[in-house]
């Protein structure tokens, strides 16, 4: 059976508790007991490996076996995401973050059917973020992925300006994604669009902020899970997997 992890920025000392919602989460709803193995994580890389010693109400008291740093991989991956109709965001996010996607940058690309603007914009980076906060601890992530605020275009360009490998998945591009030369560390972008596709001024702009156009695949995928499919090849291709 796999070890069940939790997230806790307490992982000093022989002796821990896990409290808060992890801790009811674990007690309540897992309900682990007394001998069970668990990791404690910070989402940063920081792991402790313990046994359960006692069931508490709402929290559980552990034992400390030991603690260890994982490094971060590399290279880094981040996928730009056109913010997709619906739910599809949130299936892109658990996808991608169980692949093993590093920062996911929501776009308000110009012809995404869903725009977060006022309220919409806390709602829709909590909904993400709690999906990628869940299913990171479903994946066994020691290093949480990263969702970043909603970018504009322009400032996906300074992403890519920024970026080792900057990439573009778009329809009609000649060059495979399995065919890019990669980088050995920095950061891969790759932009997904919405539903409607990347426009043509977008695609000029990231061109010239030094993106290459890349195709993946004879078929055209959903936008919920083209980031999953090109981070499954760059993944591949890099040793990560």
């Amino acid at each position: 059976m796999t070890v069940p992890v939790f997230l806790s920025q307490e992982l000093d000392g022989p002796e821990l508790t896990l409290g808060g919602p992890e801790g009811r989460h674990a007690a309540s709803v897992r309900r682990l007991r007394a001998g069970e193995r668990i990791d404690l994580t910070d989402g940063a890389g920081a792991v402790a490996e313990c046994v359960v010693r006692e069931v508490l109400k709402d929290a559980l008291r552990l034992d400390v076996l030991r603690r260890y740093e994982v490094e971060p991989p590399r290279p880094r991956l981040v996928v730009v995401q056109g913010l997709p109709k619906g739910d599809r965001g949130e299936l892109a996010v658990e996808m991608m973050t169980e692949a093993g996607v590093d920062v996911i940058v929501p776009w308000a690309a110009s012809r995404s059917i869903t725009q977060w603007k006022g309220d919409k914009v806390a709602k829709g980076l909590h909904k993400w973020r709690s999906t990628a906060r869940e299913a990171g601890k479903q994946a066994r992530r020691f290093h949480l992925p990263e969702v970043t605020e909603p970018a504009t275009t322009a400032q996906v360009g300074k992403l890519l300006a920024g970026a080792a490998l900057g990439l573009v998945l778009h329809e009609e591009a000649a060059e495979p994604l399995s065919g890019v030369a990669l980088p050995a560390s920095g950061d891969i972008v790759v932009i997904v669009g919405p539903e409607g596709g990347v426009s043509d001024d977008e695609l000029a702009g990231f061109r010239a902020a030094g993106a290459v156009s890349v195709l993946l695949g004879p078929t055209v995928l959903r936008t919920s899970t083209a980031g999953v499919a090109a981070a499954s090849v760059l993944l591949t291709r890099t040793g990560r997997w």
